[in-house]
């Protein structure tokens, strides 16, 4: 094969990610690395740095564009962080693939860990979840809208518009920044669903390209991915949801989650584990999370 075309958005990370695809289909099937170009995509996300993506259209902001270029065959498959992916998806799509999954926890830049802030500190994050999160761990902090690049985010906190902030540990360390800002643990704060994980998609109706990139897929990377996405579909989460999520394969398939108003004054939480192949057990412990969430969490999803 020849001159097999990678999309994905044009920031450092995401060009990153797709050098890691790029060079995973390298060694995997043997093809020399001048025959794989990677195609910058500028989306909708990138060119409105400053709002909220709830009030400018979700994670569509994300993938929009590049959907059209691989259903219109300027490139052969897109590569996406999974956690920025709708979980309703165009049958004409599919997600033939994940790379391993990076750290799954959040890192606080600003301060050594959350109980180390100042009371009344002002955090910047554009994640509903992080946000409801610190505010449940601690009711005095502040928040604000920071979105942009992992330079970008830095910038803004260099510059005094924040005390804190928080980024994906799998981020800072693909971009080789492995000791910037302190881990929290996950028994701590619950990653969003799908962090830490790479996919990559093809247009379902490819079979030749859709077996390439299958080649590279990381089996239990996908079914932990796929379970989290699960629940997110049997909860109707958007991006208003705050939601927090991990799947774990060990033998068996176990899935943690929580559910937050979006003040943080109220949580409801839940597992399910089952056998790996078992694709009931998202939308099973979704029903039962919103059979037990109040009424300012059930507000939030399911409609």
């Amino acid at each position: 094969m020849t001159s097999f075309r990678i999309g994905t958005r044009g920031s450092p990370l995401a060009l990153t990610q797709a050098r890691m695809v790029r060079d995973a289909l390298v060694a995997t099937l043997g093809w020399a690395e001048d025959d794989v170009e990677i195609v910058p995509v500028k989306t909708t996300g990138d060119r409105v740095p400053d709002r909220a993506l709830a009030e400018i259209g979700g994670k569509a902001l994300w993938t929009k564009e590049l959907d059209r270029a691989l259903l219109d065959r300027e490139i052969d498959c897109a590569v996406h962080s999974m956690k920025d992916v709708e979980t309703v998806r165009p049958a004409s799509i599919a997600i033939a693939a994940m790379l391993p999954r990076a750290d799954v926890r959040d890192r606080l830049i600003g301060a050594g860990s959350i109980a180390d802030l100042p009371v009344g500190a002002t955090v910047g994050t554009s994640s509903p979840r992080r946000a409801a999160q610190l505010l449940n761990l601690r009711p005095d902090l502040k928040t604000k809208l920071f979105r942009g690049n992992v330079d970008t985010r830095l910038a803004k906190l260099a510059a005094g518009e924040a005390d804190a902030t928080l980024l994906a540990a799998a981020g800072l360390e693909r971009l080789g920044r492995h000791d910037l800002g302190a881990p929290i643990g996950i028994d701590i704060m619950l990653p969003a669903p799908a962090q830490g994980a790479i996919g990559i998609e093809v247009r379902a109706d490819d079979d030749r390209v859709r077996a390439a990139v299958a080649t590279i897929d990381d089996a239990a990377t996908s079914t932990c991915v796929r379970a989290e996405r699960a629940l997110l579909a049997g909860l109707d989460a958007d991006c208003h949801s705050p939601v927090a999520a991990l799947a774990m394969l060990d033998g068996r398939l176990r899935i943690e989650a929580a559910l937050f108003s979006t003040d943080g004054r109220e949580t409801v939480t839940g597992r399910i584990e089952g056998a790996a192949d078992d694709a009931t057990l998202g939308a099973r412990l979704a029903l039962d999370l919103l059979n037990r969430a109040p009424p300012a969490i059930r507000a939030l999803f399911a409609g």
